[in-house]
């Protein structure tokens, strides 16, 4: 029996709709809270500018904790929490509570680890200038790490396109939600093919634009 694509076109446009709705939204909330963890976490450790050791281990603990939970268990293990801050655990917007826990601490250590790269030299000139702890953060960490933050985020976005194709088992929508409620559910193998296809290709043009981003930056 022939396929019937008239349907389909519709629901798939749908659902990238869907996905890049739970992706930028999920992406933008989750890069206000993890660039400041990133940072917070680098500075209070040992021989941070401001070191403090009970809030880097307590948020190295919860940073921990988050990240060890696979994506799948979390959307499940928050759905009380996720009702309370938008009324539904079930649907679209649902399911970016569970992807920007899953993604905010993912990047902040991703961020850690870019802002650990920067020369120790480079911050003892700033404080042997006199440079305020803000002014060092804002004026010599984050624009030395730059380069390399933009491939940390990069990295976190392909992890989010990952997760909110997860996320379409639960009845979050999305392609996720597409593949496996047509390719998989009913066995239409050519849904399964389009849909991997379109993820494939999301994440190129998403590493790529990274990529060419992060060159650019580092060669300035």
């Amino acid at each position: 029996m022939a396929f019937d694509w008239s349907w389909f076109w519709p629901e798939f446009l749908t659902a990238i709709d869907q996905t890049l709705y739970m992706v930028i939204a999920a992406l933008i909330i989750s890069v206000i809270i993890g660039i400041p963890i990133g940072v917070i976490l680098v500075i209070t450790r040992e021989d941070g500018i401001l070191e403090n050791k009970f809030i880097f281990n307590i948020l190295n603990i919860i940073i921990n904790i988050f990240r060890s939970i696979p994506f799948i268990i979390l959307v499940v293990a928050i759905i009380p929490f996720t009702r309370l801050v938008v009324g539904t655990a079930i649907g679209t917007t649902a399911a970016i509570v569970p992807l920007v826990l899953y993604t905010a601490f993912y990047i902040g250590r991703l961020i850690e680890n870019s802002l650990l790269e920067v020369d120790k030299g480079t911050i003892e000139l700033a404080q042997a200038m006199g440079a305020t702890p803000w002014q060092i953060i804002w004026r010599f960490l984050l624009p030395e790490a730059l380069g390399s933050m933009v491939l940390a985020l990069t990295i976190a976005t392909v992890g989010l396109i990952g997760a909110s194709a997860m996320a379409g088992a639960v009845g979050a929508g999305g392609i996720g939600d597409l593949a496996i409620t047509y390719g998989y559910n009913q066995f239409k193998t050519e849904v399964m093919v389009i849909t991997v296809v379109t993820l494939v290709i999301m994440v190129q043009i998403v590493q790529s634009l990274g990529n060419f981003l992060s060159k650019k930056i580092r060669r300035k």
